[in-house]
């Protein structure tokens, strides 16, 4: 990441060196003084900030007209707010018309700016980098991908898909439900040599088990009641080109048999008919259930579940790729302006923090959803924190009914979030609200030792 620019204006000479200094020590910032207002315009005019400090009240401007003109030149840059008076309607309103903070001029100024300015480098960090990925979003791997992420997990599943694509292998996805398993299997045929046959999809699960072997097999006019004329399935329809079978852990064990028949004959039987039908299909199935587990349970097939595993893809979920969250945030944004016809829309930056920090039980899926609502609930052309709603499923009653010892639950909490924010105690100690050694102590803990490492 480039040196953050930091726009300084402040008109007492004394406090702006003072700032100044802790800024270029603490934050690593290249600093911009402006004693005036109209030094501070004439600056904007020809260059961009990263980042503006703005005292409300200057010798020769007002501080709200000079927020304002600072957000329509830049919308996308946060501008601090400083003033020697706690005046909480004024911090208010500033903060509504989208200020990033408001500081009082006392003893803790200093430690805060810093502070503000240390956690927005390294939002404008991560945002520079998704930028730089978004490029290579789809390239890197595959000619067609409809997956977007960049994240060390995410690539693990370009490399695999690829791999997929070039062999005429069965391919088993896993991942919880939202992950977006039926992504990855276009991503298999559409670069695969099948890319010029169909995609045929079928959610096993959606399906009566007493209609699942017509939709997949077919079947002839008269061979069941509403059997009004012949009908191809799925198999069939599929010729050449790839069967997706997804949830395919809700199949009964009596499909399960037929299905087996007709993945090792590499034929089918149309329902009420004798004419044996070739095929020529390439299977790929998705489940969010453990089907070495369903095998233990007597549920799935031993046999077939060996005939399905193939090339095993496990897709991860978004709470362990939050890299990609803003990608993703922002491709959802894009998708949704373009097929409604509406001007783009941006994220703000407390939006994309509030964003980062949710953990997504419904994965890739809610994030679309809350990214779509928030599309139509923005205002000004900017997504704002507060347009995002958050309805996680997972209630408080879950979490308790463990009955656990209370250090118990706060290492259950403490392990979330080291794991949340890639074991960085620094980071989980603040935003926990208690001290690193406490985080390290309970660690240890859970180490079987007091005297462990770390």
């Amino acid at each position: 990441m480039n040196t953050l620019k930091v726009f300084l204006v402040e008109d007492d000479l004394v406090t702006a060196k003072t700032l100044a200094e802790s800024l270029l020590k603490e934050a690593n910032c290249e600093v911009h003084l402006f004693a005036t207002g109209m030094e501070f315009v004439d600056a904007i005019a020809s260059q961009q900030p990263d980042i503006v400090s703005l005292d409300y009240l200057l010798p020769d401007s007002s501080g709200a007209d000079l927020f304002v003109r600072t957000k329509k030149l830049y919308p996308d840059v946060p501008v601090i707010m400083v003033s020697g008076q706690q005046d909480v309607s004024t911090a208010v309103d500033l903060l509504r018309q989208g200020a990033y903070d408001y500081i009082v001029k006392d003893k803790n100024m200093k430690s805060r700016l810093v502070n503000i300015v240390q956690k927005l480098g390294e939002t404008i960090s991560l945002q520079q980098k998704v930028t730089e990925l978004e490029r290579e979003v789809g390239k890197k791997y595959l000619d067609y991908n409809p997956i977007r992420g960049s994240s060390a997990a995410i690539n693990k599943v370009f490399e695999l898909i690829e791999k997929a694509a070039r062999i005429n292998i069965v391919v088993s996805i896993t991942g919880e439900t939202g992950t977006g398993k039926e992504l990855v299997a276009k991503a298999i045929h559409y670069n695969s040599y099948r890319k010029k046959g169909k995609f045929v999809g079928i959610n096993v699960s959606a399906i009566p088990s007493d209609l699942i072997e017509s939709e997949l097999f077919g079947h002839e006019k008269g061979s069941f009641t509403g059997a009004v004329s012949r009908r191809i399935g799925k198999f069939e329809e599929a010729a050449g080109g790839t069967l997706f079978l997804d949830e395919i852990g809700d199949m009964d064990l009596t499909m399960q048999t037929k299905l087996l028949r007709a993945l090792q004959e590499e034929e089918i039987t149309r329902v009420g008919g004798n004419d044996v039908i070739k095929t020529d299909v390439r299977i790929i199935v998705a489940t969010n259930k453990n089907l070495a587990e369903e095998v233990q349970k007597g549920c799935f097939r031993k046999d077939l579940y060996f005939r399905l595993l193939g090339l095993p893809i496990e897709l991860p979920p978004l709470r362990d790729r939050s890299d990609d969250i803003l990608i993703l945030a922002r491709y959802f944004v894009d998708m949704f302006c373009q097929k409604n016809n509406i001007p783009q829309l941006t994220i703000n930056n407390k939006a994309q923090e509030k964003l980062i920090q949710y953990a997504y039980p419904g994965n890739v899926r809610e994030l679309k959803a809350v990214v779509e609502l928030a599309c139509v609930m923005a205002t000004d052309g900017t997504i704002r924190p507060e347009n995002f709603t958050f309805t996680s499923l997972v209630k408080r009653e879950d979490f308790l009914q463990g009955e656990k010892t209370l250090d118990e639950y706060n290492l259950e909490i403490v392990t979330h979030y080291m794991n949340k924010y890639e074991q960085n105690i620094r980071v989980v100690a603040e935003k926990l609200g208690i001290g690193r050694t406490t985080v390290y102590r309970m660690l240890k803990r859970q180490n079987g030792s007091e005297n462990g490492n770390f």
